[in-house]
């Protein structure tokens, strides 16, 4: 039989216990606690349900709320950055293409991109929006009548649907001054001026087209307007009634879109609605006298354009400045 040994062998202590019984401490001893406290404490089960957290597994199918929490407020920054102004107008499009495919063409929505990224970084959410009105109301009246107009001859090209020509020549004046509000140009006095000019272009822009469109589709009788001879629909320079009139009410309603946007006073959407009255006149004297002239090939319809919202950007900007403050002075 095997027996039993009468003494253990010694029971090894953890060094840590050896260095206490050196020192003639206690384990119970406080610096102990201390000592052990960091290996011992543990995360909460509960710190996994933290509401700071947010945690999302692939294939749950559970949106990661972080992230779209992180896209709103990229979204709303202000004042705006480039970042934001790129992610912003691409959400935008991708959820507002069937609108844009029925008035652009492929190169015209790549131009329309960059227009709206700039105006997003220029003048913010409220400038973008101006702009999107005015696409919105220039699309609509160009389908008006189609059929009618493409049996005239008169009709835009591609029922309508504008390319990159167009877009850069209806946005020049407002893209100019978006660049002159980013860099600060002339400080915070003229910052106001810039978007005055910006609103006073796409107010320009507007009246000629519905005026152009409206009196395509109803004018019952076209004059020249610098002999006021009568003239058939759609000759270049040639004005009526009902497309003036229509012209008129459209200026007056993108103004007051960007006065209760913030982006002008209500003086100045008066000023907007006069200067854009003035411009489309030279334009259509401009029409007249010189495009498809000898000479004057290179003056097509996109390069009337961008003289013609210049000429509206500059008039509203130099009437606020000249007029409207001797006035009030």
């Amino acid at each position: 039989m095997s027996t039993i040994p009468t003494t253990l062998p010694p029971l090894h202590s953890p060094p840590s216990l050896r260095r206490l019984r050196r020192n003639n401490l206690s384990p119970f001893h406080k610096p102990l606690i201390y000592t052990l406290t960091p290996n011992l404490t543990k995360s909460s089960p509960m710190d996994s349900f933290s509401p700071t957290r947010v945690q999302s597994t692939a294939g749950s199918g559970v949106p990661d709320l972080g992230l779209i929490q992180r896209a709103i407020k990229l979204a709303q920054l202000s004042p705006p950055t480039w970042q934001s102004a790129i992610f912003s107008n691409l959400l935008i499009f991708i959820v507002g293409s069937p609108i844009l495919v029925t008035g652009l063409s492929l190169s015209g929505i790549a131009a329309a991109f960059l227009l709206g990224t700039l105006t997003w970084r220029g003048f913010g959410p409220s400038g973008f929006l101006l702009v999107a009105v005015y696409f919105v109301i220039g699309t609509g009246v160009t389908k008006v009548k189609m059929a009618q107009k493409e049996a005239q001859g008169v009709a835009e090209k591609r029922k309508g649907r504008r390319g990159p020509g167009s877009v850069i020549g209806s946005s020049a004046a407002g893209c100019v001054c978006a660049f002159l509000s980013i860099y600060g140009v002339g400080g915070k006095p003229f910052s106001r001026l810039w978007e005055l000019g910006f609103v006073a272009s796409f107010c320009t822009k507007l009246s000629d087209t519905v005026s152009s469109e409206i009196g395509k589709a109803y004018g019952k009788t076209t004059y020249l307007v610098t002999t006021f001879k009568v003239v058939p629909r759609g000759t270049e320079g040639a004005v009526s009634v009902e497309g003036t009139v229509a012209g008129v009410l459209a200026s007056i309603l993108l103004a007051s879109v960007g006065c209760f946007l913030g982006k002008i006073k209500v003086a100045e959407a008066v000023i907007c609605v006069l200067a854009s009255q003035i411009a489309n006149v030279g334009e259509s004297v401009i029409g007249a006298v010189l495009q498809d002239k000898e000479g004057f090939k290179w003056l097509n319809n996109d390069a009337v354009n961008v003289i013609n919202i210049s000429l509206g950007s500059i008039l509203a900007i130099l009437i606020q400045q000249f007029v409207l403050q001797y006035w009030l002075a």
